[in-house]
């Protein structure tokens, strides 16, 4: 047994190491935590696994795992659960906190379609205090706020981006800036004024100078990018190009020494497929008239009736072009670049047409034979359901369509170039956009052509950001004139037209991906006040009637501004006619609107006035133009072409997009909208 005294001495040892050891443990437990949740970094993980982190933590580290499930649940599309997430956040933040708050509301803001709120909160960002992967989705978040618009603050937030990403985001990134760089018009280029030391900036400028000084030549423009990436060795650019430039590294002029014109040369659209084919054979034997300095349109020729109108009135899924051919341009799609000469191209002595008949065998047969006899490349065909069943043939064949399937499919070998009522709807709804108008107005005949031309209209005008258009129909000429007898006029009331967006309102840009919401919403409200324009689709005839019945209602000096298609403008508009019209805005293609005067008395003559003829003519012009530019439309992009059905270019599918030439009535003329 120990003595007493002995084990009173080590236990009063052992006191002050068990005090020192609670006290440790106590300052441990309840002193502030330091979260080590790194919010600045990328988040990786669902939504579902940080809000369980968020139950289980606390203090700072809540706040941080709650940061992360917001940023995970936007990812993944569930913006009414971020939103509520955003609402139970803390007051009191820390710096970094706050940053990082303020990129997730303005993303919330973007989700909503608030371009202009998520702009003022990121000014309110301070970039030089965000991780680099803040700073990447910073610039991703100021290039979806400028709706990819072409601006000089849209190439610097790009080039800060740039040497931010890696893979195929790094690639996107190039490729979305030399995308923004086409885009913008020439005048703009040159008005843009940079910083001494912004030399990447100036690097993608002169690449720009280079594509648009030498895009009508492959092989210049092939070495002339060599010479480039010498002198920018550093430029992002220099060491990887945009994709659609290392294409034309690997170009080769597409052969068309035996082109197979593909028409229904018999049958009811036989009329329509030899307007075509004289255009074509025109423009291949080098027999059109050189282009004099462009003048206004005199059409007071005596009226013919149109031979198309009423296929194209039926509503029929073939119908090869309505009396209003006309013509589409992309959402903010500017000139891109010099356009190539515009009458035709250059005439192929040695080229070889063989006509193929579409309406004697299913065009399987055609095509097959086509190929059999030699051809390199193909032209038609005309009517859409051929078209439809061309797209799904994977025809070794390079085809140019001369029509659109209602789904449009991207191959490499096809291009599609069409005529269609739809297309002059979506380009007068850039031109009423343009002209600073909000709240139009569409009056059409109340039939299925009417309802393809509004659907058409109201989809684009949304793309453009516009509220949801009203909608107005009328019936025959008969009930015109008993409207206009009895004195009843047209009140423009309209009714609001839903259409469902073309695509998702997804917002995707390099680095960065901001999915649609999950729960539906409405595209946008219907228009507030009375309308302050009036898109009129209606033969002449109809338009004669239509005007004074809407003056009748809303006076002449309401200030509502009147356009309509090219449906309207036909050949026999006398002086009284022109008076009448006075102030009405109207587009066709440039053949009819004076681009070319002497074709046009040519085109005038060979097809007694009928416009509808002369459209289609033009149509045959163009079709081989654009055959003998296959591969610079499929390969090369911002390839432009003055044609007569319309400044020519191609957008990623290699549809031909049109943007039409817009009249104006002006005290008995006809005169070009300024």
């Amino acid at each position: 047994m120990l003595p007493s005294k002995f084990v009173r001495h080590k236990a009063g040892r052992f006191v002050p190491v068990l005090l020192a050891g609670l006290i440790l443990a106590a300052c441990t437990g309840q002193g502030p935590q330091t979260s080590n949740v790194n919010i600045q970094g990328p988040a990786t993980g669902t939504s579902d696994y940080y809000l369980q982190q968020v139950q289980q933590s606390s203090d700072d580290s809540k706040t941080d795992w709650q940061l992360l499930a917001i940023r995970a649940l936007m990812k993944e599309g569930k913006y009414p659960q971020a939103s509520q997430q955003l609402s139970q956040l803390p007051q009191q933040l820390s710096s970094t906190q706050k940053q990082e708050l303020q990129l997730l509301n303005a993303q919330l803001r973007l989700s909503n379609q608030d371009y202009n709120g998520a702009q003022q909160l990121l000014g309110k960002v301070d970039a030089d205090a965000l991780s680099k992967d803040q700073q990447a989705r910073y610039y991703g978040l100021q290039i979806a706020a400028m709706q990819s618009r072409p601006s000089l603050p849209l190439l610097r937030a790009y080039i800060a981006q740039e040497p931010l990403l890696q893979g195929d985001d790094h690639q996107k990134n190039i490729d979305a800036t030399w995308q923004a760089l086409l885009q913008m018009p020439q005048d703009q280029v040159n008005n843009l004024v940079i910083n001494a030391d912004e030399n990447t900036l100036q690097g993608w400028l002169d690449l720009l100078g280079v594509y648009r000084a030498n895009s009508s030549a492959p092989e210049t423009l092939k070495s002339a990018i060599k010479d480039w990436q010498t002198r920018y060795p550093q430029n992002p650019a220099a060491k990887s190009l945009p994709t659609a430039l290392s294409q034309i590294q690997n170009y080769t002029q597409a052969s068309t020494s035996t082109i197979a014109l593909l028409l229904p040369t018999s049958g009811q659209a036989q009329v329509f497929a030899s307007a075509i084919q004289r255009g074509f054979n025109d423009a291949k034997n080098g027999v059109l008239n050189p282009a004099p300095p462009p003048a206004a349109p005199q059409p007071d020729a005596a009226a013919a009736p149109s031979p198309d109108q009423q296929l194209a009135d039926s509503g029929n899924a073939n119908s090869v072009v309505s009396p209003a051919a006309a013509a589409s341009t992309p959402p903010v799609q500017p000139e891109t670049q010099p356009a190539v000469d515009n009458a035709s191209a250059a005439p192929a002595a040695t080229a070889q047409v063989k006509v193929y008949d579409t309406s004697s065998q299913p065009i399987q047969q055609v095509m097959q034979q086509a190929q059999q006899d030699g051809a390199t490349l193909v032209v038609g065909p005309l009517l859409k359901s051929n078209v439809e069943q061309v797209a799904n043939s994977q025809t070794p064949l390079n085809v140019l369509a001369l029509n659109e399937p209602g789904q449009i499919q991207n191959h490499p070998n096809l291009c599609y170039f069409a005529l269609s009522p739809e297309d002059e709807a979506r380009d007068a709804a850039h031109h009423i956009w343009e002209q600073g108008k909000r709240q139009p107005l569409l009056l059409v005949p109340r039939n299925s052509l009417g309802d393809r031309v509004s659907k058409a209209f109201a989809q684009e005008w949304q793309t453009l950001g516009g509220a949801t258009v009203l909608q107005q129909q009328f019936g025959s000429v008969d009930e015109l004139k008993q409207g206009i007898n009895s004195g009843a006029g047209i009140s423009l009331s309209g009714t609001p037209l839903t259409v469902q967006p073309a695509e998702p309102q997804g917002i995707s840009v390099a680095g960065l991906t901001i999915p649609a919401p999950q729960e539906s919403t409405p595209v946008s409200a219907a228009p507030q006040g009375n309308p302050d324009a009036v898109y009129i689709v209606s033969t002449q005839d109809e338009l004669q009637l239509i005007k004074p019945m809407i003056a009748m209602r809303t006076g002449s000096r309401s200030g509502i501004a009147l356009y309509a298609s090219s449906r309207s403008f036909q050949a026999g508009a006398g002086p009284d006619f022109r008076l009448e019209m006075d102030g009405l805005q109207f587009s066709d293609i440039p053949l009819l609107s004076g681009a070319n005067p002497a074709l046009m008395q040519q085109a005038a003559r060979t097809f007694n006035n009928d416009y509808s003829l002369v459209r289609l003519y033009a149509m045959g012009i163009d079709a081989w133009t654009l055959a003998n530019h296959f591969n610079q439309m499929r390969q090369m992009p911002g390839f432009a072409i003055d044609g007569n059905t319309g400044k020519l270019s191609a957008n990623q599918d290699c549809v031909i997009n049109r943007k039409l030439a817009w009249n104006q009535y002006q005290q008995g003329q006809i005169v070009p909208v300024p």
